[in-house]
């Protein structure tokens, strides 16, 4: 559909499957969309397989009317379930038949936030529940928020506590701005800036071959604070200075320290890779370590993004 693909305002997308996760995340979206005064676009994804032809090439095995009567039932529950929360709020429904992440992949533009579910994928609770959300980050042109599942119904929690991974990467300079913006969004914002020193820093790696020489704890918290006080000078503004700050610098491993530090806040944001990530890896080691293991939202800014979270 060429219209999926034009330049317009920017929106937030949902996936929506009919499981209680991607309606938490749907809530999660659609509170999100009335702040920002988006229009949210709920997508359910067929996921019909592809099939060759000869004279076509590879085009997608049509679903049966039962099958489209199924998605549009599970688009009419969740999308009447938001607006009874949510009257004012402008949203459409897309029946989609790619695979889920293809599905908001097509559709995402660089100034849009996707959102979607981490349990809404089937009853196996393994990594393999979460990769259709690592892949989606990984090749995002936007924003990805990734909303865990809750055993309780709580309405989503406003993101007035935010924190955010850095490291002195430009992705996490772009996740630091995120994150301040977000908080900017709400009366009394407030963001933690973690900065973990096991993530390499500029004068960690030696000569292959060579034992590392390992600075005094002293030193790499001194670097720390250079570099987190850096960072927040480039990144800060008029637009963000109300925005309560606070920063811990840790000798923890990343993933343990931002997940530990998400316990007590609302969202938690990353960029998609980093100084520790392996070149060549389209999502660092930390960014899917904290979307398999945190108990709030995930945000994960892509990697060298041009739209703004």
């Amino acid at each position: 559909m060429a219209e999926e693909f034009e330049e317009g305002p920017p929106r937030v997308l949902v996936g929506v499957d009919g499981s209680a996760a991607s309606r938490g995340a749907a809530e999660w979206a659609a509170a999100e969309a009335h702040r920002r005064d988006w229009p949210l676009f709920l997508v359910h994804a067929l996921a019909m397989p592809l099939v060759m032809s000869v004279y076509a090439g590879p085009t997608r095995f049509p679903p049966s009317e039962e099958l489209m009567a199924q998605g549009r039932h599970v688009l009419e529950e969740v999308s009447d379930h938001v607006r009874r929360q949510l009257p004012e709020l402008r949203s459409e429904t897309v029946l989609a038949l790619e695979e889920p992440p293809l599905a908001l992949l097509r559709r995402a533009r660089a100034g849009d936030l996707v959102v979607l579910g981490s349990r809404g994928l089937g009853p196996v609770r393994s990594a393999v529940e979460s990769s259709a959300g690592v892949r989606l980050a990984a090749r995002s042109p936007c924003p990805v928020v990734v909303v865990p599942g809750r055993e309780d119904t709580r309405r989503p929690v406003e993101p007035r506590r935010i924190v955010v991974g850095v490291d002195g990467s430009e992705d996490s300079r772009r996740a630091l701005r995120a994150a301040l913006e977000q908080a900017a969004r709400v009366p009394e914002g407030s963001v933690l800036v973690v900065h973990s020193w096991q993530v390499p820093l500029p004068f960690d790696p030696g000569p292959d071959g060579v034992e590392e020489w390992s600075p005094p704890a002293a030193q790499l918290d001194r670097r720390s604070q250079e570099l987190v006080s850096d960072m927040l000078e480039h990144v800060s503004d008029a637009d963000t200075e109300s925005v309560g700050v606070s920063v811990l610098r840790t000798g923890e491993d990343a993933v343990t320290a931002l997940v530990g530090a998400a316990e007590d806040a609302d969202l938690l944001v990353v960029g998609s890779r980093g100084r520790g990530s392996v070149r060549g890896l389209l999502l660092g080691s930390v960014s899917q370590g904290v979307m398999h293991a945190s108990p709030v939202p995930v945000m994960v800014l892509p990697h060298r993004a041009h739209g703004k979270a």
